[in-house]
């Protein structure tokens, strides 16, 4: 453990942006801490951690990795690579297991999930598939308990994921093994159901706090969201 307060580093998964960690930051920096929040490419598995692994590593001092949705695998893949991240914070997130994807895993057998065939797009860019949600459904997909002024913009908003990034399982084993970890589970998701999120928590061995609210937490209950990252990083010291 080190004597220097962590700097936590945010990372926003597929169907969102940075912009997402807006409350969570306030109420960070209102406790006195220092928080970055990384604009996650979205290109696929692999370069997106090495890009969050690099931004890690350029901090000087340890850093928590924090993590929402497809970015759960990102920080649990990038941790590998940045020998100063001391702690891990899932929120509302994939915690993958060696060989897993987002897409296929063994969480994704829980019912509940809203996000499909019926609720996506997928459009081909530089020979690549990328989704987007379609902006009907993102409310009842990822944000139910936002008002619909709200989501409307985050609709439109939101950035494309590349099919790759979710379809891609992780190489090597989960740097969750090895460092402690929190998870945030949302008991009213429909983008990675609840108990989907409790079987990966629980394997994983994370301290976990229950919140009844969506997959869009971070938005509508940034200070629940706080309060776990801050937990997190006082373990740390």
């Amino acid at each position: 453990m080190s004597t220097t307060t962590p700097t936590i580093v945010l990372v926003h998964g597929a169907f969102s942006d940075s912009g997402m960690w807006k409350g969570v930051i306030s109420k960070l920096q209102g406790q006195g801490y220092t928080a970055l929040a990384v604009a996650n490419p979205l290109r696929g598995l692999e370069t997106d951690a090495q890009y969050a692994a690099t931004v890690a590593k350029s901090i000087d001092g340890p850093v928590v990795l924090v993590g929402h949705s497809y970015a759960g695998a990102i920080i649990t893949r990038a941790a590998r690579d940045a020998p100063n991240v001391e702690a891990l914070v899932y929120v509302a997130a994939y915690q993958l297991d060696e060989g897993e994807s987002a897409l296929d895993n063994a969480a994704s057998h829980f019912p509940g999930a809203k996000m499909g065939p019926d609720t996506t797009i997928a459009t081909e860019y530089d020979g690549e598939l990328e989704l987007r949600l379609l902006p009907e459904h993102y409310q009842d997909v990822m944000a139910g308990d936002l008002p619909t002024e709200v989501t409307d913009i985050l609709a439109v908003t939101q950035r494309s994921v590349r099919v790759q990034a979710l379809t891609a399982g992780l190489s090597g084993p989960p740097a969750w093994r090895t460092l402690p970890s929190w998870a945030v589970v949302t008991t009213q998701d429909h983008a990675i159901p609840g108990q989907a999120q409790e079987f990966m928590a629980e394997r994983a061995g994370s301290h976990i706090v229950r919140v009844e609210g969506s997959h869009a937490v971070s938005i509508s209950q940034p200070d629940t969201v706080a309060d776990l990252i801050i937990e997190a990083v006082k373990a740390t010291r």
